[in-house]
């Protein structure tokens, strides 16, 4: 099938070339000229394992281009995806004037029956207003039907996780756009649920606002751990073994991060009061959330007395690990919280230090882990890349000044550490 993904961001470019991995010829349109350019020269702009291969394996088959001009793509595709960013505003609800227009473009640019699919994630009833919009625009009353196709991409995962997806979340008003969505996704074995749009637009939002909660549980419930003398990971496993909980997204640690959990929050409670319901649950989660990175700031000073002058390496940076993601990482409030008391960060995260360096001028990078923890009076441990799961501890004390490690992410087990020598301080380990 031809398919036109309009926008080249990160839901765009890996959606756009898994679809044509699985057969069809994709074109992927995005108005930002140099990234487009990047991209014919076989450069990545984002970090995602396998995304690399797989852009330049169908390129190569002539199933996956990029231009710039929506009109052509249109013009020669049958389905049109929309992925463009919604980057929230300051009410917390998304901007969703690049949706429009692209939507505008589409319209104009029709010669036949086209497949409009939301793929961006958008508030509940954006399709209606896809639909009017269209409409209006589209002169020649040329036929169209409206989908929404949630994304459900874990960066760092993203690829299998659109390959190999839980679930494939289709919602149509005809049999038409339905059977079409079918074909797109039949080379892909997956449970499909076909819905209407609005169900298929809230279930995206719905499924982000769970999973936040879910984190900021855990975190929560480390706090009562700490107090009471408990192990927070011993406790999230033993609810975990139970199947209506589950284990996933029950790790507590210095806070979720990243773009989609803390816009899609904000835009999930946006939409609720819009609706006419106060969401209080979702707030508390955000509370717990920034609290949990004010809680980890308050153990580092409490290690150290007076952070003025103290040197602390920092192990990560990145929202999460096998991503270069800097949005809204956790690592950028701990840190600015620490430099603004006087402290002397030194940090080295394996792919995000180039981003980082945007929102973290300030600090020292280093080449590597070990270099971290030089003279180093305390460890803190940020993002748990697998790589300082398997460092020598041994070789950490011996180059620190102070053998403390503030451990955010819990990757040690606190005994190991201890018998090495250092100082070991987790996040719901018992009492510190």
């Amino acid at each position: 099938m031809k398919i036109a993904m309009i926008g080249t961001g990160y839901v765009g470019l890996t959606s756009g070339a898994c679809l044509a991995k699985i057969g069809h010829r994709v074109i992927c349109v995005d108005s930002d000229t140099r990234k487009i350019e990047m991209l014919k020269r076989g450069e990545i702009p984002i970090y995602e394992p396998g995304l690399k291969e797989i852009v330049a394996e169908n390129v190569q088959e002539n199933r996956l281009s990029f231009v710039t001009d929506i009109k052509s793509a249109v013009r020669e595709s049958e389905v049109c995806f929309i992925a463009v960013g919604t980057p929230p505003l300051e009410t917390g609800e998304p901007d969703l004037t690049n949706v429009e227009k692209v939507v505008r473009e589409i319209a104009t640019s029709m010669d036949g029956y086209r497949l409009i699919v939301e793929k961006s994630t958008v508030p509940v009833q954006t399709g209606k207003w896809i639909k009017k919009t269209v409409e209006r625009y589209n002169q020649a009353n040329i036929p169209f039907d409206v989908a929404s196709n949630p994304e459900f991409l874990r960066e760092g995962s993203a690829v299998n996780d659109f390959l190999h997806p839980d679930r494939i979340v289709i919602g149509v008003e005809t049999t038409r756009a339905r059977d079409i969505m079918i074909e797109i996704y039949r080379p892909i074995n997956s449970p499909v649920i076909v819905t209407d749009i609005e169900s298929a637009e809230l279930i995206k939002h719905a499924s982000n606002a769970f999973l936040a909660l879910k984190i900021s549980f855990a975190n929560a419930l480390a706090v009562i751990c700490e107090a009471a003398g408990a192990d927070v990971r011993l406790v999230v496993d033993g609810m975990g073994m139970d199947k209506r909980i589950g284990r996933a997204f029950l790790d507590a640690g210095v806070g979720y991060g990243g773009f989609c959990f803390p816009k899609d929050l904000k835009a999930f409670i946006h939409i609720a009061e819009e609706l006419g319901y106060d969401f209080q649950l979702l707030k508390e989660v955000e509370k717990i959330n920034e609290e949990a990175k004010q809680r980890f700031v308050r153990k580092i000073r409490k290690a150290l007395w007076n952070l003025k002058g103290k040197n602390i390496g920092i192990w990560g940076l990145a929202f999460k690990p096998n991503t270069d993601d800097m949005r809204y990482a956790p690592s950028i409030d701990i840190i600015k919280a620490l430099l603004a008391e006087g402290a002397l960060v030194r940090a080295y995260d394996p792919q995000a230090m180039k981003n980082a360096r945007k929102f973290l001028p300030d600090i020292e990078y280093c080449d590597n882990a070990l270099d971290v923890a030089v003279d180093a009076d305390l460890l803190a441990v940020l993002t748990e890349w697998e790589e300082f799961k398997k460092i020598d501890l041994r070789e950490i004390k011996s180059r620190m000044r102070l053998p403390i490690i503030c451990d955010g992410r819990n990757i040690f087990d606190p005994e190991t550490v201890r018998k090495q020598g250092l100082t070991y301080i987790g996040i719901g380990r018992g009492q510190d």
